[in-house]
């Protein structure tokens, strides 16, 4: 079973001095268990997007240490910056990252809070999903005012602190922690020093658009409603917060932008509305940057859209798809853009138990060939159940680019990118094969002295040998899966890659082979002989039909090779 991750990612008022930024990162760095990812540092915001991961209550420790070192280094009656702030440590998000709810996440959060108001005598507020009241959850509406006016909107009932005195902390300011979902800290580059172009961008584009004003467009006077509000002409995408700003440095306006839900509004469509907007400005977008870290998703769905703007084939490797991101929304404009270092998942290998799948193919069979039983047979299978499909979705990819099948590219692209699903899906069966098997091995290693710890003993061995049992059926399920790939590319594929096609059909009948040895292996041990007969019934099942559509494919290949 996976461990819990979150993920935090203070904010801290200070991007200049890299004395004190280290100071704070040392103490995150202090605690046991929680691994620093990412520091991310801005001159003109004068501001620190940090990020760690690990357990909660490491996450929790290391984050209230940061806040307290903040708050002993940093002194807001001197703080400024481009960017909105109201405290030393201006926010503090935990974000649920594998195998914890976003409920558990917010009453993390809440702890923290707690802590931080009472010990550290900061007053703090609670937004996103650790927030009950929705009126104040959202951190824009929390932090407006910023810093300098939080002297007397702390005084209004309505903004008493979640916790923490009900008078502002001169130096430290306030501090906003809550739980949400991944959000994504974006600047896009402009071809203008102008704020005002900038500002009339995001405009256009995030979800709170712009007031309507009386006569003139952007100086008149605002309009209002029956109720006194005003009156707003929505942007282009919701869940898209935005300003304007000119930055030193880079000699160039830029729209800051919040994603806060890049799954209904993903990163390129951001980027391609930024686009439009200014070209009809008469300005022009020439590339873009992240502020801190990205999941792996928005960025391969960045990939594809771009792709296939191109007209080319979308069923390309992880890499292929980032790279095509990176290039087309000129992610590395300002500086080299490393996806080992920006991509959250890459940055949680290890975390994530990817230990076989991360060596070189020498250093995985090497690792095989070692005196000890795993990885063995069902990790194996696995690897090579994905080498299996690989092949079919090379073919693939070839055909959809074959010169003289422009026009077949879109019958090819789908059969691509399902064989890449695929192979990611046999890729993490490799070391999960493996983290099965190491769970029996630990069960049985379990202490046996008490009649208690000999149930318990027997029960863990129990549950352990079933999922071993299920993970080598979930190899041969997937295997079966990518028959039809095969096949289809056997058919109707670049025939020049016949002899590929056909090897990619011979690795997926050894990996169901090696896959049932392994389900019928397992299930040996196993009490419960109704549920070990029913997947064995059904692994039977799988190979039969399996083994006869493999030796058909491999049979024509042989066949149409001899001539």
């Amino acid at each position: 079973m996976h461990k819990q991750l979150i993920e935090c990612v203070p904010n801290f008022s200070e991007g200049r001095d890299a004395g004190i930024i280290k100071q704070i990162t040392d103490e995150i760095e202090s605690v046991d268990g929680v691994r620093l990812l990412d520091v991310d540092p801005g001159k003109a915001t004068n501001r620190t997007v940090v990020t760690f991961v690990g357990e909660p209550e490491n996450v929790i420790e290391a984050a209230f240490r940061s806040m307290r070192k903040a708050a002993q280094l940093i002194d807001m009656s001197k703080h400024k910056g481009e960017h909105p702030r109201m405290g030393a440590t201006d926010v503090c998000p935990l974000i649920p990252i594998q195998g914890i709810s976003m409920e558990e996440t917010a009453a993390w959060a809440v702890k923290l809070a707690k802590r931080v108001g009472e010990e550290l005598q900061i007053p703090t507020y609670l937004y996103e999903y650790a927030q009950q009241d929705k009126k104040r959850s959202n951190l824009s509406i929390i932090r407006a005012g910023e810093y300098e006016g939080f002297f007397d909107k702390i005084k209004q009932p309505e903004w008493k602190p979640d916790f923490g005195p009900a008078t502002f902390n001169a130096t430290a300011g306030g501090t906003v922690i809550g739980a949400r979902d991944f959000l994504i800290a974006y600047n896009v580059n402009l071809n203008t020093k102008s704020t005002r172009i900038a500002n009339r961008i995001a405009f256009d584009v995030r979800e709170a658009g712009r007031v309507v004003r009386e006569g003139n467009p952007y100086s008149g006077k605002i309009k209002t409603d029956e109720n006194g509000e005003p009156v707003r002409i929505p942007g282009k995408l919701k869940y898209v917060k935005a300003i304007g700003w000119y930055i030193e440095e880079y000699r160039m306006a830029q729209i800051s932008i919040n994603l806060t839900n890049c799954r209904e509004t993903p990163l390129h469509q951001v980027f391609e509305e930024c686009r439009k907007s200014a070209d009809e400005r008469g300005a022009r977008v020439t590339g873009s940057e992240l502020v801190g870290l990205i999941p792996l998703q928005p960025m391969l769905a960045a990939g594809k859209y771009f792709l296939e703007k191109q007209g080319l084939s979308t069923g390309v490797s992880e890499e292929e798809l980032i790279w095509s991101a990176v290039k087309s929304m000129g992610l590395d404009e300002l500086g080299p853009f490393d996806p080992q270092k920006k991509i959250i998942e890459y940055l949680l290998k290890d975390e994530l138990d990817e230990k076989l799948i991360s060596m070189s193919v020498k250093s995985f069979a090497n690792e095989t060939a070692a005196d000890s039983p795993a990885p063995g047979g069902g990790s194996v299978a696995a690897a090579v159940g994905a080498f299996g499909v690989a092949l079919g979705t090379m073919v693939a990819n070839l055909s959809a680019s074959k010169r003289g099948w422009e026009e077949r590219t879109s019958e090819f692209s789908p059969w691509a990118v399902k064989g890449q699903q695929l192979k990611d899906k046999l890729l993490a069966l490799v070391d999960e094969d493996t983290r099965a098997f190491n769970a029996i091995m630990t069960a049985f290693g379990l202490p046996k002295e008490t009649e208690e710890q000999k149930s318990a003993r027997k029960t863990a061995i129990q549950s352990a040998s079933k999922y071993a049992t299920e993970v080598p059926f979930k190899t041969l399920e997937t295997a079966v899966e990518a028959i039809p790939l095969v096949q289809e590319m056997v058919k109707k594929g670049n025939p020049n890659s016949l002899s590929d096609a056909g090897v990619g059909a011979a690795c997926l009948l050894t990996a169901m082979q090696g896959a049932w040895m392994n389900v019928l292996i397992n299930a040996q041990g196993l009490e419960d002989k109704v549920w070990g007969a029913a997947i064995r019934a059904k692994a039977e099942i799988l190979m039969t039909n399996g083994r006869s559509a493999c030796n058909a494919i491999i049979s024509e290949v042989e066949n149409r090779l001899k001539g």
